[in-house]
C-alpha cells in the first residue's frame, strides 16, 4: 500500500483514555465517519494476543472507509496480522530495518525532531515522517518542542510527506499554515471530545485548506 500525501490530512492516533465505557472500536468508527483520513493504533499497555485481536478488527473497520491502518512501534504484531504499515520513533526499530521486515508495500512513518533526522530517515526508507511536539501536549509528557522555523526546515529538505504532531488543536491548528506540512496527526482533538465524529469533522475543514496553499 502507498502512502499518499492526501491520506495524511487527518491523521488519527488511538488513545484508551478516554474510553469511559466505550469500546475503542466505536470510538474510531466516529472519527473515520467524521473524515479521519489515516489511523495509527498505539496500544502501550495491553498483552499481545489483545493487542493482535483489536489490530484485526480495527484494520478490517478502516479497509471499509479506505483509511489505511497502522501500528505504532509493534512491528511483530503489524507483521503478524497484516497491517498496512508501521510507525516507529527514534528510540525504536530503524526504518531500513523494519522495511527489511515487512517488505516494500508496506507504509512505514517515522518520528524526527532535526533535519539530520529526518533526511535519515527519508534514506531508509521511510514513507512520511512525523514531526512534533509543535505545541506543548499533555498526551506524550516527555516530548520536547519542535520550533514552526524547525517544522518549516525539515517539510523544505524532504521530499517525502510531513505530519505535524504534539498539542495540536481545532483552536491552534491555523498556526502551522505556511509550513509545508501535509497533515496533522492528533489523540486528544478527537479522542477525548464529548463528540469525536463533529470533532474530526472540524478538524478536517480546518486542516483541508491550510494543507492546500501549503509552502
Amino acid at each position: 500500500m502507498n502512502c499518499k500525501r492526501e491520506d495524511l490530512l487527518v491523521y488519527a492516533i488511538t488513545d484508551r483514555s478516554w474510553l469511559n465505557g466505550e469500546s475503542l472500536y466505536s470510538q474510531v468508527e466516529k472519527s473515520l465517519k467524521g473524515g479521519a483520513t489515516f489511523m495509527q493504533l498505539r496500544e502501550k499497555n495491553l498483552d499481545d494476543e489483545t493487542f493482535y485481536q483489536e489490530a484485526v478488527e480495527l484494520k478490517a473497520l478502516c479497509a471499509r472507509y479506505h483509511v489505511p491502518f497502522v501500528i505504532n512501534d509493534n512491528v511483530d504484531i503489524a507483521l503478524r496480522m497484516d497491517a498496512d504499515g508501521v510507525h516507529v520513533g527514534q528510540s525504536d526499530m530503524e526504518a531500513g530495518d523494519v522495511r527489511s521486515k515487512l517488505g516494500p508495500d508496506k507504509i512505514i512513518g517515522v518520528s524526527c525532531k532535526t533535519v539530520e533526522e529526518a533526511l535519515k530517515a527519508q534514506a531508509r526508507g521511510a514513507d512520511y515522517l512525523g514531526v512534533g511536539a509543535v505545541f506543548p501536549t499533555d498526551t506524550k509528557l516527555d516530548a520536547s518542542e519542535v520550533s514552526f522555523d524547525r517544522l518549516k526546515e525539515i517539510c523544505a529538505a524532504v521530499d517525502i510527506p510531513v505530519v505535524a504532531i504534539g498539542g495540536i488543536k481545532t483552536a491552534n491548528v491555523e498556526q502551522l499554515a505556511g509550513s509545508g506540512i501535509d497533515g496533522v496527526a492528533v489523540v486528544s482533538a478527537i479522542f477525548a471530545q464529548p463528540d469525536i465524529e463533529q470533532a474530526t469533522r472540524d478538524l478536517v475543514e480546518k486542516v483541508r485548506p491550510l494543507v492546500e496553499n501549503r509552502g
